[in-house]
């Protein structure tokens, strides 16, 4: 049998599907692998080049096969889907991901470590909970409001309600209502304190990052996103520049352009959307403190500029755009954020495409 030279893997739950080629692009091998049968087919095989696309088990098996001394690849799925050349199935996956990886100009998925993972799984667990926490909170206004008790809008207003429930001061409060509600205000309780419990670990992790401790002096990045960026970034160097980081987290317009004519649309929303998510919420947060004047470097003058011109949500969005060119540059080259250093170039006068109907006018801030 010809020498492997490129091996295509494609991971599932109990099947794995493998797909090798020689030297030449010739098809030499396609088997399917139970898991317990992986470690011990690699484990015999001479280092070869291997590529899988970037999932939830990738990184674990990038890590054992790296251990093999395999030369490892994560892929992005979106970016394998142009080399499939039939109909989908599992021999089809593993053998557009073996054309795809041998491709030079490929972009590649770090490899990250079991730490980064934990620490993206708190960030995950966070995440749910606050989604459940929303959820019981407008169930109980919801059924408060039937009865004509309304509190302020807010989860710290809503504490209001679940004393409402246990104080003794309420005879008139119907007993049914009571035991229906009772169960809701003590999972929200309970979830309350989950949430306070991961947002220390969180912190934790932080504290204990070099790269996470540098992020936080970025404006409107804190804690909980300098160590999700961190996390979620092992490597910002495969980035070519800043600007190539940001379009990677959907945070530029969309492009519709042809014939020599631009045209712009809202921003595409691609890449990571929990950390966009925190980006964009982080940049409202520091524009609040930009827009007040409290705040006085080259970026605030620059928003508050902007401000003047544009909503204050699309304003947002481009600080956020901004914030993740200065976090790739934090990253990338191993250095602090200074503001008093920043020099911004002059506003250059923006002219709208024609048909441009995006929210993101604002993204002369990123320039």
């Amino acid at each position: 049998m010809p020498e492997i030279a490129t091996i295509g893997l494609d991971i599932t739950k109990n099947v794995f599907q493998l797909h090798a080629v020689d030297r030449g692009g010739k098809i030499v091998l396609r088997k399917a692998l139970r898991r317990s049968q992986v470690q011990g087919f690699f484990s015999r095989l001479p280092p070869r080049l291997i590529g899988m696309e970037a999932c939830a088990t990738a990184h674990h098996w990038a890590r054992t096969l790296v251990g093999f001394g395999h030369d490892v690849r994560l892929i992005q799925p979106a970016n394998v889907k142009p080399y499939l050349r039939r109909q989908k199935n599992d021999a089809a996956d593993a053998a557009a991901i073996c054309e795809a990886v041998t491709r030079p100009s490929m972009r590649l998925v770090p490899v990250k470590s079991p730490q980064q993972q934990s620490t993206l799984m708190v960030h995950g667990a966070r995440d749910l909970l606050i989604g459940q926490r929303t959820a019981l909170i407008n169930a109980l206004r919801g059924h408060f409001a039937e009865l004509g008790i309304v509190v302020a809008q807010g989860a710290r207003n809503t504490r209001q309600l679940t004393a409402f429930l246990y104080g003794e001061a309420n005879p008139d409060f119907p007993a049914a209502a009571r035991t229906a509600l009772q169960p809701l205000a003590t999972m929200l309780l309970g979830i309350e304190t989950q949430i306070a419990r991961l947002d220390k670990a969180i912190l934790a992790a932080h504290r204990s990052d070099p790269v996470s401790t540098r992020l936080a002096g970025i404006p409107g990045i804190g804690p909980i996103v300098a160590s999700c960026l961190s996390a979620s970034v092992p490597d910002a160097r495969l980035f070519q520049g800043s600007r190539e980081f940001a379009a990677s987290l959907g945070l530029v317009p969309r492009q519709h352009s042809t014939g020599g004519k631009a045209r712009l649309g809202s921003i595409s929303k691609m890449g990571n959307r929990h950390l966009r998510k925190l980006l964009v919420v982080g940049a409202h947060a520091a524009l609040y403190s930009m827009k007040s004047g409290k705040t006085r470097t080259a970026l605030a003058d620059r928003a508050r500029g902007l401000l003047a011109e544009k909503p204050f949500k699309v304003v947002a969005v481009a600080l956020a755009n901004k914030m993740a060119r200065i976090a790739w540059a934090v990253m990338a080259r191993s250095t602090a954020y200074e503001p008093g250093t920043l020099e911004l170039p002059r506003r250059r006068p923006h002219r709208r495409p024609a048909q441009n109907h995006s929210p993101l006018g604002a993204t002369q801030l990123a320039r």
